[in-house]
C-alpha cells in the first residue's frame, strides 16, 4: 500500500489573465464566476463532488506554457449538444466531432482542451 493516493486532486491550467480565465471557464461549465482568486494568481474551480479541482494559474503562464495537446477531457452525455453549445459561445473549435465521441477546442489562452462523450 502506497502513501501516494491513486487520485488526482487538481489539474493546473496556465492562463494569462486570472479574472478573464475564471469568467471563461465558468461560462463553459455553467458555473457562477464567484470562486475566489487566491494570492492574485490562482482560482480553484471544483469540478465534481470527489474533490477534483481545475486550478487556473496566471503565475505559471508564459508564451510557451500553454497545452498544445489536451492533458485531460471534460465529459458530456451529448457530444452534439456540447459541440453546438461551444460553437454558440464562439469558442475556437479545433476539430469536428471525431468518431462520434470527442472534439478539441481552445481556451482564450491557446490551451488545447477536449470534450468526450462518457
Amino acid at each position: 500500500m502506497s502513501i501516494v493516493l491513486s487520485k488526482v486532486g487538481a489539474v493546473f491550467i496556465p492562463v494569462r489573465d486570472i479574472k478573464e480565465a475564471r469568467e471563461w471557464y465558468c461560462s463553459i461549465l455553467g458555473l457562477e464566476p464567484t470562486f475566489e482568486i487566491i494570492a492574485g494568481h490562482l482560482c480553484c474551480i471544483p469540478l465534481d463532488n470527489n474533490g477534483l479541482n481545475l486550478v487556473l494559474d496566471s503565475k505559471i503562464y508564459d508564451e510557451d506554457s500553454y497545452f498544445r495537446h489536451p492533458a485531460f477531457h471534460f465529459n458530456t452525455n451529448d457530444i452534439h449538444k456540447a459541440y453546438q453549445f461551444l460553437k454558440d459561445l464562439k469558442v475556437e473549435l479545433v476539430t469536428d466531432i471525431e468518431h462520434g465521441h470527442w472534439f478539441n477546442f481552445k481556451d482564450p489562452d491557446g490551451n488545447m482542451l477536449m470534450i468526450c462523450k462518457c
